[in-house]
């Protein structure tokens, strides 16, 4: 069985966790970052797990981009979907609700919510004066849920 991991990453949570799944699922399993791979053959794939991350309350534009336009591709094959956010719990559910289309939520064989970072290295200095301001916090955290992937990365394989 072929597997896609089909991402983008702003500040590279969700490369991280895209690199740490891929780890737990077997050999044939190949990253796509939307960010450099622009082509992608999904007939080639009998899996597809689909991935992004949150920034101002909304999707990666790429990831988001990519669902819109293979969301009936997406639909036929066994599919994963997973967010990287910040929010943990019922907030965090909402978010995965509001970024991923019902018709891929209700098909996707696994859900993933894997936590995230703000890695002030890789912020610009208005990322990192919005997240000082509304998150009131100063340096870099991460909150990535490694159990959740590696909870992920079993169901799929199930």
């Amino acid at each position: 069985m072929k597997t896609a991991i089909i991402y983008a990453t702003k500040h590279g949570c969700t490369d991280k966790c895209a690199q740490t799944l891929a780890n737990e699922l077997d050999i044939n399993t190949k990253l796509f970052n939307l960010e450099s791979d622009k082509k992608i053959d999904l007939n080639s794939y009998d899996t597809i797990i689909v991935g992004g991350s949150i920034h101002a309350g909304t999707l990666n534009k790429k990831v988001k981009s990519f669902i819109d336009k293979n969301q009936n591709s997406l639909a036929e094959k066994k599919l994963g979907l997973f967010l990287c956010c910040m929010y943990e719990g019922d907030k965090a559910l909402e978010q995965f609700q509001d970024v991923f289309p019902e018709t891929l939520r209700i098909k996707a064989h696994a859900h993933g919510i894997f936590g995230g970072e703000l890695n002030f290295e890789k912020m610009n200095f208005l990322e990192k004066a919005i997240i000082k301001k509304i998150a009131n916090i100063e340096n870099s955290v991460s909150n990535i849920n490694y159990s959740n992937i590696k909870s992920f990365a079993k169901k799929m394989t199930e």
